[in-house]
This record gives structure tokens, C-alpha cells and sequence, in this order.
């Protein structure tokens, strides 16, 4: 009886089994062919860049020889001296590197003020930091510039710095509330029982754990003011803290025809930002994935 049991009902059962396993790698199949087609169409411009970027320059195209049909990866040194890139890549970095400590570290505590103390007139002063998602920057920027420029601060480098910082400000507040509001509240209720201030809570425990979305906001700060254009282009009208994006914009006006420079201007102006989502995409991915979750 225990063989024939047996029998029957392990053959039915890998049977099921066997279905469920070929179901499932259907679907995994379709799910990589479908992603496959989403990851070409958004990396086809990319691709399309490089390759122009290492093509023939204009110089190269006009004079001929044997080489003009190879790679020349001799176009990044050329526009990286014919551009200037090398004064607008520093500002580039300082400006972003202030925006993103500053704004990065205020966010965090004015989320972790309201996302986990109450107070009287969290919730107005929380909407009034909303007003700087919603508000525009072109909505802002000639007032904005007229007060600066009372102020003696045009053409330096706070002018660049502190827009940028407000407008990130808005943003991470909102970002950073939400993560504390939905935290583990028993870690923080441990930590104050064993005498801990609520700035050691914050920094090393709540903060240690919100790694990922802190990641994710720094990398979304990095980006938007690496590539922030209208602000360094009306905050320094004399050209003193050009950043790379206004960099670019000039050499394209220099270099009109010239598409193999500007593929390579335009890959020097995009390898910090990629270089930094490229060593943060672990954490980006979790933190953006959490916010979702939590949203």
C-alpha cells in the first residue's frame, strides 16, 4: 500500500510542479524581454552620443587620411581644452558639493523634526515648505536676482549656493519626513530610556538606519544641481562661476557642425553624474523602492 501510495500521488505532484516551474520562467523570459526593450530604447541616445563622440572631428573629416574612419578618443582631450572644461568642471564641483552637504544635512533634521516631535505650527511650517516644490524657478529668478544683487552677492559664489540649497531644502524636507514618520519608533524609545539626547538618536540611530534614502536624496540633489542651468546663468552674468551645463551650451555655440566634439563635450559634462549613480545605484534603488513603499 505505501508503494502504490506512493505512486500515485508523486507522479501528479511533479507534474504540477514541472507546470509551475515552466510558467515561471515564462514569465521571468518575458519580464527580461520586455525590460530588455525599455533599457535600449533608454540607453539608444546614450549610445548614440558615445559613438558620435568617437567619430571623426570636423578637422579630422577635412583633412582625411587613413584614420578618419577609426575611433578617436583624442576628441575628449580636444574639447576639454577647447572648451574650458577644466574651470567649469571645478566650479561644477564646488557648487555641488556645498549645495549637497548643506541641503543634504538640513533636510535630515527638519525631517526628523517632523516626522517624529510635535510641536505647535508643524504642519503650517511643514505646508510653507512645500511652497518650494511647487513654485518654479522661473517663477522666482528675476526678483530673486534684483535682491541679490542689492545685496552685493551677484557674481559669487553664495548666489549659486543658497537658491539651489532652498530649493533642494523643500524637496529632502519632504523626503526625509516620511522616512522618520514611518521608522521603527521602539529603537528611538530605547535609546532615550538609556539616556540618549535626541541628537545622538538622530545621527546614530535613526540616521544610520535611513541610509538608503539619504543616499537616494543625495544622489537626486547631486543631479539636479550638476545639471542646474537657468540659476549660474542669471546669478553670474559676467561668467565668473560658469558652471559645466552654461559650459557646454557656449562650446555648442562654437562648435555647431562639429558633432564628434560636441558628443565629447556632452560625455564630459554626463561622467560625474553617472559616475556617482554608478557607485550609489545600490542604495538609490533601496531608497527609492522604500519610498515607494512607504508612499
Amino acid at each position: 500500500m505505501a508503494r502504490t501510495y506512493s505512486r500515485t500521488h508523486s507522479r501528479p505532484h511533479s507534474r504540477t510542479h514541472s507546470r509551475f516551474r515552466q510558467a515561471s520562467r515564462a514569465e521571468v523570459s518575458l519580464n527580461y524581454a520586455i525590460l530588455g526593450v525599455f533599457a535600449l530604447v533608454a540607453l539608444w541616445p546614450v549610445g548614440t552620443v558615445v559613438v558620435m563622440a568617437l567619430g571623426p572631428s570636423g578637422a579630422a573629416r577635412s583633412t582625411g587620411g587613413p584614420g578618419v574612419g577609426g575611433l578617436h578618443p583624442e576628441n575628449f582631450a580636444t574639447a576639454w581644452a577647447e572648451g574650458h572644461f577644466s574651470s567649469y568642471m571645478t566650479n561644477s564641483v564646488i557648487v555641488s558639493v556645498l549645495v549637497v552637504v548643506i541641503a543634504v544635512t538640513l533636510s535630515v533634521m527638519a525631517g526628523y523634526a517632523f516626522g517624529t516631535m510635535a510641536f505647535r505650527g508643524a504642519d503650517t511650517l511643514f505646508y510653507l515648505f512645500l511652497l518650494g516644490i511647487m513654485v518654479p524657478t522661473e517663477a522666482i529668478i528675476v526678483p530673486l536676482f534684483f535682491d541679490l544683487r542689492t545685496l552685493g552677492l551677484v557674481n559669487t559664489l553664495p548666489a549659486l549656493v543658497g537658491p539651489q540649497v532652498a530649493q533642494s531644502l523643500a524637496f529632502g524636507t519632504y523626503w526625509m519626513r516620511t522616512t522618520f514618520r514611518v521608522a521603527d519608533r521602539s529603537v528611538t524609545e530605547a535609546a532615550i530610556i538609556d539616556g540618549a539626547r535626541p541628537r545622538q538618536v538622530l545621527w546614530r540611530i535613526q540616521a544610520p538606519i535611513a541610509r538608503p534614502a539619504i543616499v537616494t536624496l543625495t544622489v537626486l540633489i547631486f543631479m539636479w544641481t550638476w545639471n542646474e542651468f537657468l540659476i549660474p546663468l542669471v546669478m553670474s552674468p559676467t561668467g565668473e562661476w560658469r558652471t559645466s551645463p552654461l559650459g557646454l551650451a557656449f562650446f555648442q555655440g562654437q562648435h555647431v557642425t562639429d558633432y564628434a566634439l560636441l558628443g565629447a563635450a556632452a560625455v564630459l559634462v554626463a561622467a560625474p553624474v553617472v559616475t556617482v549613480y554608478v557607485f550609489a545605484q545600490r542604495y538609490f534603488i533601496a531608497g527609492m523602492t522604500d519610498g515607494a513603499l512607504k508612499a
